[in-house]
């Protein structure tokens, strides 16, 4: 038997009109078979067996299963014959009853009516003229209706079989666009990326989606009628609560959930899910579930929570994760019972020194080598249990648990070790330090929340790690209460040198000096001191070490170098005594090290009108050997401006007179210690007759820092120093003594108590 596809719907809708036909044609033929019973003569009731055994054929009709057997054509097709057999069967009855015509017209038109529920036009207008015929036929026999009587009931037969093709041909066009509207719907499930499933009471597929096939590489034909029991049984569990809270939702109602389904290669495939109840709908009868692929959008929410907790660079935890991870960790000691031991929670941060300056001075691309290779010589250190965690920019951290805080300390011994072993960046072997702050979560408070105690720890951290940076870096700190007070302090200090620099509290003096054999004022250094508004003038102790550490010394020496080049531009334009004057300027430790210096530098002169030679740049010893090839890079450039270059306190460092050699030095400044005792020590007598000789040698001039007395004037410029500076030539003065200085050809300032 071949199938013909015929959908749910019209196979309904025929089997219900067959059912109502057999029935109607049940109920006429007994009506006939009663009929020959009370009117038909003795002789003719012989009839009633074969109108008998087609009442118990049309009931017996009406048992079989039409729903199935109607997507049969050729049953289909064969049905024809059950109309065109019930036509001769009319008309003999006609002919044999007394009043058939009456009877006959009735009869034929249900036939004709129950046609036009099913058949095509065509077919109904066929069973319209053979009823027709058959009337025509009957209506001289059985009738006295005359011609015209006979013509009259025959239009109106007329009349009613063109109303029952009418219906017929309307039934066909709404089966058309039924048909149509299926057909587009069916389109569109199969295009889109939904998969849609039709789930009954009793939880067989009463429809599955083409896009199942997308979705899950299965074939809809072969999962349609099929229960969820057989298709899903490793998720039944979850189905089936899904499925029972949507049948106790009103009709209509809709529900939603997140699961995974395996398909058809056996992978899992995350779906949404989307089920609104329609099993009390008359037409639908089920429970409509889309499923959707949120495979993607899963992955994508992965990558984006990865991102969120992840740093990019290291690939290691962010903040936030750290955040997180510590966080936990503190509530779950806090939960501990009481009288229990409750564990430690450690936490270690770790800041690079410097970065900044590796970013400065070889880009950003070699900061982010470094640090990613500092990360791996970290991970490197700790144990698989342990969180290390990128805070952001050179900042790290570590979490510990159950890690004694002495244990913590010799980690922080090893870190700074690895960290200190050089690393190759852009052809140059970079050395690079760490300051490290460690804190314990014996400190907090038992009553405090995670949060609280998470906080509190990476303040006590933070403390202690700047006070490793205090120590001289390169260190690491245990925190100590005592910490609070010393940050709250720089905290104040580094406020009130802000609140110096934008209101103009700073003073530069200017000490003078002269030629060791004519006494001439050839020079003057520019010294900066505070005019603090509570504690009065304020010597540089007092604040360079702060602002040093706090990073203002940068602004603080260009501030500082300005005014030195406006002043003595000032000089210059007052007197022609000081057309020869030069200025000296110190350069501090981080100064030095700014990449904008050179451009300070320039800045300066042009916007003085001073020529670069009247500007010397004092750098000291240790700051030059720190990192000696930077140290050559930036002397090149300031070179290269014009500028003179002096190195201070010479004789304290530890610099190789070949690097010495290398650099584009003017004057060698000898430190004050060496000075104190010249006239009297032989050996401070043969140490600065040495330097005295290498300046000669290098082309260099010399500088002796400290001169207080005349016998230490007497022997240095016997030795053959060039130049001298100290109390005995003139303290730190304001511009209008040194101007007073110039004007006097020389004469020494009066004593002065040193400020």
């Amino acid at each position: 038997m071949r199938r013909h596809d015929l959908d749910d719907h019209t196979a309904d809708y025929w089997a219900r009109q067959i059912l109502i036909g057999s029935t109607i044609a049940a109920v006429v033929t007994a009506i006939g078979g009663l009929r020959i019973a009370l009117s038909w003569p003795g002789t003719m009731r012989w009839w009633l067996i074969p109108v008998a055994a087609a009442v118990v054929l049309q009931a017996a009709a009406l048992r079989l299963p039409w729903h199935r057997l109607v997507r049969s054509e050729r049953i289909r097709r064969n049905l024809h014959f059950w109309w065109f057999a019930e036509l001769p069967v009319l008309v003999l009855f006609g002919i044999a009853d007394p009043h058939g015509a009456m009877l006959y017209l009735p009869a034929a038109l249900l036939l004709l009516m129950s046609a036009a529920t099913v058949w095509s036009p065509r077919f109904v207008v066929m069973m319209g003229v053979l009823t027709g015929a058959g009337y025509a036929l009957l209506l001289p026999l059985k009738t006295d209706v005359g011609a015209v009587g006979s013509v009259v009931l025959l239009a109106i037969h007329g009349c009613l079989t063109a109303l029952a093709t009418v219906n017929a041909q309307s039934r066909r066009r709404l089966d058309a666009r039924r048909h149509a509207a299926e057909q587009r719907a069916g389109t569109l499930l199969e295009a889109s990326a939904d998969a849609v499933v039709a789930v009954g009471r009793d939880g067989e597929l009463k429809y599955v989606s083409p896009s199942i096939r997308t979705l899950l590489g299965r074939d809809p034909a072969d999962l349609t009628g099929k229960l969820l029991t057989d298709v899903m049984q490793d998720r039944m569990t979850d189905v089936d609560e899904f499925i029972h809270q949507l049948l106790a939702l009103p009709i209509g109602g809709s529900g939603r959930t997140e699961t995974r389904l395996r398909n058809a290669a056996g992978e899992w495939v995350y779906v949404d899910v989307m089920g609104t109840n329609w099993i009390s709908d008359p037409d639908l009868q089920a429970v409509v579930v889309s499923l959707r692929d949120i495979g993607q959008r899963r992955e994508l929410e992965r990558q984006l929570i990865h991102q969120a907790y992840t740093d990019s660079l290291t690939g290691m935890p962010n903040r936030a994760m750290f955040r997180t991870n510590l966080e936990e960790a503190v509530a779950l000691v806090n939960r501990a019972a009481p009288g229990a031991d409750r564990g430690t929670v450690t936490v270690l941060l770790l800041d690079l020194d410097d970065f900044k300056l590796v970013n400065d001075n070889l880009g950003h691309s070699a900061g982010d080598e470094l640090l990613t290779t500092i990360a791996e010589r970290l991970r490197a250190q700790v144990r698989p249990g342990d969180v290390l965690a990128r805070l952001g920019g050179d900042e790290f951290a570590i979490l510990l648990r159950e890690l004694d805080p002495a244990d913590g300390a010799g980690l922080a011994e090893r870190l700074l070790a690895t960290v200190r072993e050089p690393i190759r960046l852009a052809s140059r072997d970079i050395t690079c330090s760490l300051s490290i702050g460690i804190a314990s979560s014996t400190g907090c408070e038992p009553t405090s929340t995670g949060a609280v105690c998470a906080d509190q720890l990476l303040g006590n951290a933070d403390l202690a790690m700047y006070a490793a940076k205090r120590a001289g870096r390169n260190a690491y700190a245990i925190f100590d209460p005592t910490m609070t007070m010393s940050v709250l302090e720089e905290a104040q200090q580094r406020a009130d040198l802000e609140h110096a620099l934008e209101h103009e509290e700073f003073r530069v003096l200017y000490q003078p000096v002269v030629d060791m054999n004519t006494s001439q004022l050839t020079a003057v250094e520019a010294l900066v001191r505070w005019q603090h508004p509570r504690d009065g003038l304020l010597g540089p102790y007092h604040f360079i070490a702060g602002a040093e550490a706090n990073g203002l010394i940068v602004p603080l020496g260009r501030w500082v170098l300005r005014q030195a080049c406006a002043q003595l531009a000032s000089w210059r334009a007052a007197t022609p005594a000081a057309a020869h004057l030069k200025v000296n300027v110190n350069l501090s430790a981080r100064q030095f090290q700014y990449a904008g210096l050179v451009d300070d530098v320039a800045a300066a002169l042009a916007d003085a009108g001073l020529d670069p030679a009247s500007l010397t740049l004092e750098i000291t010893e240790s700051m030059l050997m720190a990192d000696i090839e930077a140290a050559k890079e930036t002397l090149h450039a300031l070179r290269r401006l014009g500028v003179r270059l002096a190195i201070d306190d010479f004789g304290t460092g530890y610099s190789s007179l070949s690097y010495l050699k290398q650099l584009p030095v003017d004057v060698i400044k000898i430190d004050k210690t060496f000075v104190d005792e010249v006239h009297i020590d032989e050996d401070d007598v043969a140490l600065v007759d040495a330097v005295a000789g290498l300046g000669q040698a290098l082309k260099m001039q010399t500088v002796a820092e400290g001169i207080e007395t005349d016998a230490q004037w007497e022997t240095l410029r016997r030795i053959g120093i060039d130049h001298g500076q100290g109390y005995l030539f003139g303290r730190p003065a304001q511009p209008a003594d040194v101007m007073e200085l110039l004007l006097s050809e020389l004469e020494p300032l009066p004593n002065r108590e040193h400020v």
